[in-house]
């Protein structure tokens, strides 16, 4: 039974780790080939050997998303191994909690360039290079939060970006259609990463009040975060572009007077 992958190159930035990771390994466990990017080597070979001990095709390429040039490299690795991608998963991220009044303008810069400018540099290779005899529909999925339409005290950098990438994404999204490329955005909530952990849930005291936020009293799994985006970048999802898929347990309904509301009590 096809997978609504099968067969398709896929390009995912960030991944070395996390979110990038885990959809590197259930894609390429389905029949798409993968090619990752990412700025340290060695996490990104060992994404490589757990995609291939799940069956996959995999290679990886050393590559800042912070330079052009380097990804035009990263995208001409991957067509030179799979063929052109007609998948691309914008992941990488960068991000770190301050104040905005002490965020130094390179700590500001470095995280609008990772997320806003990298998802634009990436976007634009792939859709140059997408157009081929072999392939007639692509997909971009690019990863943000949902504090980019909340804001969020202590990331006012990657809030911005991720607001910018939410706006590029429709835009992309109709400028791009007839080329048949699709883009979407995932958004996750609060999510269970190394990364999202040390920095942004360092403590079990901000984990239990964050997680009283979330009606479904959970963070989201790596499982819910590859399973949304396997059906984003899919045939089964087909026929939706400019759209932002939510996966926060609620989080975002949890306002108002469902503030003060108890949850349902089970049976």
């Amino acid at each position: 039974m096809s997978t609504g992958i099968d067969g398709r190159v896929v390009a995912i930035t960030g991944g070395g780790s996390g979110m990038g990771r885990a959809m590197a390994i259930d894609l390429g466990s389905r029949g798409a080939k993968i090619a990752i990017c990412g700025r340290r080597p060695e996490p990104l070979e060992e994404t490589v050997e757990l995609v291939k001990a799940a069956g996959g095709e995999c290679a990886h390429f050393q590559c800042d998303v912070r330079d052009p040039e380097q990804i035009d490299a990263f995208f001409a690795g991957a067509t030179s191994t799979f063929g052109a991608p007609d998948t691309l998963v914008n992941n990488a991220a960068g991000n770190f909690v301050a104040d905005a009044i002490d965020m130094s303008p390179n700590g500001w810069r470095a995280v609008i360039d990772i997320v806003l400018n990298g998802t634009f540099y990436c976007s634009r290779a792939f859709g140059l290079g997408f157009p081929n005899a072999a392939k007639d529909t692509g997909s971009i999925l690019n990863i943000i939060a949902t504090y980019a339409w909340t804001g969020n005290p202590g990331t006012a950098h990657s809030a911005a970006a991720k607001a910018g990438v939410w706006n590029l994404t429709k835009t992309l999204a109709v400028e791009w259609a007839p080329m048949g490329i699709r883009v979407n955005c995932l958004a996750p909530g609060p999510t269970e990463t190394e990364a999202a952990s040390a920095n942004l849930f360092p403590t079990e005291e901000i984990r239990a009040a964050m997680t009283q936020n979330i009606p479904l009293r959970r963070f989201a799994s790596l499982e819910d975060i590859t399973n949304s985006a396997r059906f984003l970048v899919s045939d089964e999802g087909g026929y939706i572009t400019g759209e932002t898929l939510v996966l926060d347990g609620g989080e975002s309904l949890y306002k108002g007077m469902f503030a003060n509301a108890p949850a349902t009590p089970k049976g």
